[in-house]
Formats: C-alpha cells, structure tokens, sequence
C-alpha cells in the first residue's frame, strides 16, 4: 500500500478529533432576599405556647381554691367570694371618689411614682460605684465588706432611721427603695468591670481614651449584661420594699391599701391587691430585661 493511500485511511476511535469542545454550564439559582412575611399562624403557636400552659396552671388553682374555701366557716374567702366583694376594684381599677377612695391602678400608680425616684437613683449611684470597686482593687478591699454587711439590713430596719432623717413620709419611702436597691445594682456592676477583658483595655491604651470616654465607650457596654442583671434583681426589690414601707407609713399606695383592708377586714380586698402587685412586679421585671437585651444587643 502506498503512502498517498495510507493516508486516505480512514481515522481511528482512539485518535482524537480536532473539532471544538462545547462545555455545558451549569445554571445555580441564587437565593432570594428574604422578606419580612406576617404569619399568623406562628404567632398564634408562640402565643399558645406561652399564654395556654400558665392559664391552665391557673384555672387549676381556681377551682382547687373554690373546692377547699366554699364550704362555712372557711378562714378565706373563696374566688367566687372575692369577685362579690370586691368587683368594683376588679371591674374599675381606674374609678376615682375623692382623695382616699381611688381605685387600685392609681394606687400601684402612686407607688411606682415613688419606686421610679428612688430605683432611678439606685441605678445612677449604684452603676458608678459599682465602676469604682470593680476598677481599684483598694477600694474593693475597702467597700466590698462594708456593702455585703448592708445589703442584709431589711427594708423596713431603714424606716424608723429615714422617717427621723427626713421627718416626712414620701422621702422616707423613696430612700428606703433607695438603700434597699442599690446593693445588687453595685456587686453586679463590679463584678462586670472585673469580668472586662484585657484586650478591651489594651485599645483603650491604644486609643488614648480618658476615664470618661473609657466609662462610657468600653466599661459600660461590656459590663452590660451584669449591670442589667443587678438592675433585675434591684427593680424586684425596689417593688418589695415600697409596699413594705407604705403600710407603715401611710398615704394613698397600694401599700396602705394592704395594711387599711387588714385592719377592717377586708380579706377579698387584699388578695385583690395582691394580684395586682404581682402583676405589677412581672411587669416591671420584664420591662427591666427587655431594655436589657435591646442595649446588649446593640453593643
């Protein structure tokens, strides 16, 4: 065979072909920006979820009290009792008679009035003290004894010391919400200036930062979590220590509506009252947290 002809040959399967390779591309979708959708159903499951188990809880202890305090000669009154006797407070919380007959939410009004003044000044003192025994090492040693021996004085031991100090009711009661308060308020906040790590104090170096740039850029959004802690603990006890101090010393407050009801009798009344200050007291420490996790998730 000649070479013109070997050349004719026809091409063989493993010799490759000089023909242009086409690629197939592959097509990924890419994820669409989610979108703030209202699902109903979702917050009907939270809501279930949260509001449904307690309400039961609830409902059980109702009927458990009405069982054990129907029957005569019962020493407290049974829920069906109370909403006879005092549906007027459960009914209009809002009413308003004169001066001495107001109904309970402008009580627990009243008494928040005097637990904003003095918690509010629980937290600004016990936020910058707390600062100071947490940042000097002597006056941890120096203070940190002398605040856990007074954090352990009750809030009514206070009183007869505020009202010979102050010689009047309001203030009395502000400063003992005041001095009741402010413990928790100051270890916390001190405990949170400890806990900073170092490198946060190396960039304060770095930056040059004052003591007040430092106070207020780096100490107090990474001792947060523990300063709002403190301030939980001290709200609740702000709230204890009002309603303690106005059944001694008088005045419109939920307090002495508590300790005027006892002395006439009313036991529907108080246990009303109860519930409202319970409820206040939730309200509040919620309100604290929720302030809470809105700062230390900004910071």
């Amino acid at each position: 065979m000649t070479a013109t002809a070997r050349k004719a040959q026809p091409v063989s399967e493993a010799t490759p072909l000089t023909e242009p390779v086409t690629k197939t591309a592959t097509v990924v979708a890419l994820p669409k920006p989610m979108r703030s959708t209202f699902r109903p159903q979702a917050i009907l499951a939270a809501a279930a979820r949260n509001i449904v188990p307690p309400l039961i809880v609830v409902l059980l202890i109702l009927a458990v009290w009405e069982i054990a305090c129907s029957h005569p000669g019962a020493s407290l009154p049974a829920p069906s009792q109370i909403w006879t006797d005092s549906a007027d407070l459960i009914s209009s919380p809002f009413f308003n008679n004169g001066p001495q007959d107001i109904g309970l939410a402008w009580r627990v009004l009243i008494s928040l009035e005097r637990v904003a003044i003095g918690f509010g000044l629980a937290a600004f003192v016990g936020v910058i003290l707390g600062a100071v025994v947490g940042q000097s090492v002597w006056a941890m040693r120096g203070l940190d004894p002398i605040f856990q021996v007074l954090r352990t004085v009750p809030p009514l031991a206070w009183l007869p010391l505020s009202l010979a100090a102050f010689r009047d009711s309001n203030p009395s009661a502000i400063f003992v919400i005041f001095i009741t308060s402010i413990w928790p308020v100051i270890i916390n906040t001190a405990v949170g200036v400890r806990n900073i790590p170092d490198d946060y104090r190396n960039i304060a170096r770095v930056l040059r930062l004052n003591h007040l740039e430092f106070f207020f850029r780096i100490m107090i959004p990474a001792a947060a979590p523990y300063i709002f802690t403190g301030l939980r603990i001290g709200v609740g006890l702000s709230w204890l220590a009002i309603v303690a101090a106005e059944m001694l010393t008088g005045g419109v407050g939920i307090g002495f509506f508590i300790w005027d009801a006892w002395n006439s009798s009313r036991l529907s009344d108080i246990i009303v009252a109860l519930v409202y200050i319970g409820v206040t007291g939730f309200i509040l420490d919620k309100l604290v947290a929720f302030v809470g996790t809105i700062v230390t998730r900004s910071n």
